[in-house]
Formats: structure tokens, sequence, C-alpha cells
């Protein structure tokens, strides 16, 4: 029984990482709450869905705009004390938005603009987040603190709506961005009793040669772009969130109570798969069971799409919601035990950008195939691709297929990385947690996950190799 639950190993071993995940939990209820407040703001002032769901597009742009220079920020300064900055202005962001709630200013431009400048730090703050688990964790606890954070998440996804209805409705909105605003303060405790994390020897420059060469180095890497591609068709085919009112009055009657249910289901799945995530340390082909984890969130909704019965629909949703909790936990662990340290910021970002802007283009999905057919077909149809789409990169990428975490940990070092040869061969380069490279073993020694990895140009670049759970 003990190895089905969340293994809270990273908690005992690292008090860094117990500081670090307890602050930016307690945050991330607040930021939940924020959440929660501006969308009910946003609509009591318009009575808009469309002005609610601009909302989401004022937070998506900025990130996937802007979220790929974070990463290059992030591998070029102490992440530490960058964390520390950007997280201090998103507590006077969220002041602000307390600020305009007492004053009682009601201007919805200004809402927009405070949801997009709390975006744009944050597509610089979380990259570099993402990246701590590598640091504070041996690769053997990394997949265990990934499902850490992701129980946090949920937990806050949860309790931040739910104490914020409380909360709005006794003491109004503007309490709930004090709450917010307040918690940063757990977050900020956290990061500043990190150790520095400076870049490593070699680093680059921020700016767009930066971002290029950290495109190259994702995209050179068959684990890194099966990780990608899999969660990127998982989300974009298969995304039902947009389909739920549709599918709640065609199939239940259209009470908001069943609607506020079915949006709960997934959360809920998320805190069980979070909660019963001993066993993911103890898988070593990630990437295979990235896949089936895909395939199953795919079945579960097209399930959902069939479901008459509310009952069935919940389960389907709360098994989905378990699926995506473990495929997320899986890419976390590959993204941050695999990368070369000097990349790590970059390849966050790009993992950053997947995670924020590929979810709402497969709601727009979800709705343009709704609008053409029904949501019923849209949810079933799309659950089906999403199988189809595993299976498909499971074909066409066999060495994230046979990626073996296992081998990378025995290993002994903290990353292993390729570097490409004139012959078009590749020698495995192991780098330690100070990123200080050994002596390199023969071709023979590779293990199955850097088998047919492109070469690069250059004989001494890298080849390129996968938290939301970000922390």
């Amino acid at each position: 029984m003990r190895r089905l639950l969340v293994d809270v190993r990273p908690l005992r071993e690292s008090p860094n990482f117990r500081r670090l995940w307890i602050g930016t939990g307690l945050s991330g209820i607040g930021s939940q709450m924020t959440v929660f407040a501006v969308a009910f703001q946003v609509f009591t002032l318009t009575h808009s869905s469309v002005a609610v769901g601009a909302v989401g597009l004022a937070t998506a742009l900025p990130a996937i705009a802007l979220g790929l220079f974070g990463g290059s920020v992030a591998d070029a300064v102490d992440r530490r004390r960058l964390c520390i900055v950007m997280t201090s202005i998103q507590a006077v962001i969220s002041m602000a938005f307390a600020v305009q709630a007492f004053a009682g200013l009601d201007q919805v431009w200004l809402l927009y603009a405070l949801v997009a400048t709390s975006s744009i730090v944050g597509s610089i703050n979380a990259p570099a987040r993402r990246t701590f688990l590598a640091r504070l964790l041996p690769p053997e606890r990394v997949a265990a603190g990934a499902a850490l954070n992701m129980f946090a998440m949920h937990a806050g996804l949860t309790i931040g709506p739910a104490a914020a209805g409380v909360i709005a409705g006794t003491w109004g909105l503007k309490v709930c961005y004090v709450v917010d605003a307040v918690s940063f303060v757990a977050s900020l405790y956290g990061l500043g009793r990190l150790p520095p994390m400076p870049p490593q020897a070699g680093a680059s420059r921020p700016g767009l040669s930066a971002v290029i060469e950290g495109l190259r180095y994702t995209t050179g890497n068959r684990v890194l772009v099966g990780a990608f591609l899999a969660d990127m068709s998982a989300t974009v085919l298969a995304m039902p969130f947009a389909l739920f009112p549709a599918i709640n009055a065609a199939h239940f009657g259209g009470s908001p109570r069943t609607l506020g249910l079915l949006t709960t289901a997934v959360a809920v799945g998320g805190i069980v798969g979070s909660a019963l995530s001993g066993p993911v340390g103890h898988v070593s082909r990630q990437g295979l069971a990235m896949l089936i984890a895909g395939g199953i969130w795919g079945v579960a909704l097209a399930g959902f799409g069939l479901s008459h019965e509310l009952w069935l629909a919940l389960a389907c949703l709360t098994i989905a919601g378990v699926a995506d909790v473990t495929s997320v936990v899986f890419r976390t662990a590959m993204v941050q035990t695999v990368t070369p340290d000097r990349y790590r910021g970059r390849v966050s970002a790009v993992e950053y950008v997947v995670g924020m802007g590929f979810p709402e283009l497969g709601n727009f999905r979800a709705g343009a195939v709704a609008s053409a057919t029904s949501a019923g077909f849209s949810a079933v149809s799309g659950g089906l691709s999403a199988v189809v789409g595993a299976g498909i990169i499971g074909l066409a990428l066999p060495a994230f297929v046979r990626y073996d975490a296992f081998k990378v940990r025995g290993s002994g070092n903290r990353t292993v990385t390729d570097v490409a040869l004139p012959g078009g061969g590749a020698v495995r380069r192991r780098r330690s947690a100070d990123a200080r490279p050994v002596p390199e073993p023969s071709t023979a020694s590779r293990c199955p996950a850097e088998r047919d990895r492109p070469r690069t140009s250059s004989s001494d670049e890298p080849v390129r190799r996968s938290q939301d759970a970000s922390t």
C-alpha cells in the first residue's frame, strides 16, 4: 500500500525542496483565488462570456510570445535570484488587483492589462522555476518530486476557487486579491532559503541567438521531441473543457451544478493520480508510459462524449484527470533529468509554451468541431484522435519509446547528453551536477534512448534531447 501512495521522500530528504514546495503550494491557492476573482469581476462588469474568455487570451498570448525568451534569461543568470525578483513583481501586481478593487475603478481594460503583465512576468519566472527539481533532487527522486508538485497544483485548483467563492460571497472580491498578495510571502520564503543557482560555464547570453540555440537543441533530440509531441497530441486533439457547457446542456439538463461537477472531476482525477503516484518512480520506460497515459486520456474523453449518465461522465473525466497528471509527471521527469543544465531553462521554456498555448488551441478545435457537428461528436472524435496520435508518435520515434530512465540514472550523473561526431556517430557525454564533463565512453555503451539521434553540424555541439509541474 505504501508503494502505491505518493512518494514523499523528496520532502523528507531535501529541506530546500520541502520549503519551496510548501511555499509554492500556498501561493498557488492564492493565485487560483485571483483567477476566480478576475473572471467573476469581468463577468460582473460586462455580462459577457466572450469578455471572460478574453482573460484567457490575455494570459496565453504573452506566455506563448515571450516564454522562449524567458528560458534564455533563465540559462544566463542566477535562477534563484531571477525567481525572487519575478515573484516579487507578481506580488506587486496582485496588490494592484486589490487596489483597483478597493478603489472601485471597475475598468475591464485595467484587469486585462494586469493579467497580461502578470503573464509576461510569469513567462520569465516559470521556466526558471521548472529547473529547480533537477538541482534540488537526485535523478531517482525527480519523478516523485514532479508528482508532489502536481498534487500541490491540483490541490490549489480545487481549494482556491472554492475558498474564493466563500470569501467573495462573505467579504467581496477585494479580499480574494488581498489573500493572494499575502500568499506570496510563503513563496518568497521558500525561494529565499534556496542556495544560489548561478549559470554554469559556457552559458549563452539571453537573446534571439540563445533562443534559436535552445530550439535547435530541443528539436534535435528524439526523446524531447517525443515528449512534447505526445503532450501536444493529447491537448490539441482532445482538450475537452470548451465542450462542458454544451455537453452539460445536451446530456444532463444544463444545470450549473452539474457543470461545476464536470469541471471539478478532472481536478479530482489529478489529485487522485498525484496521491497514488508512488509507482511512477519505479517505471523505467517513461516515454512509453507517457504514450500509454495519453491513450488512456483519449479513451476516457471519448467515453465522456458518449455518456448520458452523469456518474459515468464524471468517472470518465476522473480517469482522464489521472491519466493527465501521470503523463505530465513522466514528461517533467524526462525533461529535467536528461536535459543538461546549460539548456535546462530554454527546454523548460519550450515545455512552458507547450503547456500554456496548445491546450487553448485544443479547446478552440473542440469548439469548432462541435459547432460544425455536435459537442458529443467533438469529444469522441477528439479522444479517439488522441489515441491514434499516441500510436503514431510511438511508431515514428522509437528512441522515445525505448528511453530507459534507469540507464540514465545508472550513469551516476545528473544529466546525459550526446555529442555528434563528424562521421555521423555520437558518443555520450556525461554531465555531473556542476556540469564538469568526464571522459567519454565508447559508442557501444549508448543507452537505447540515445540511438537514432540526428547529428549536428559541429563535432563538439551536444545533440539535444523530455515539471509541469512547476515548482
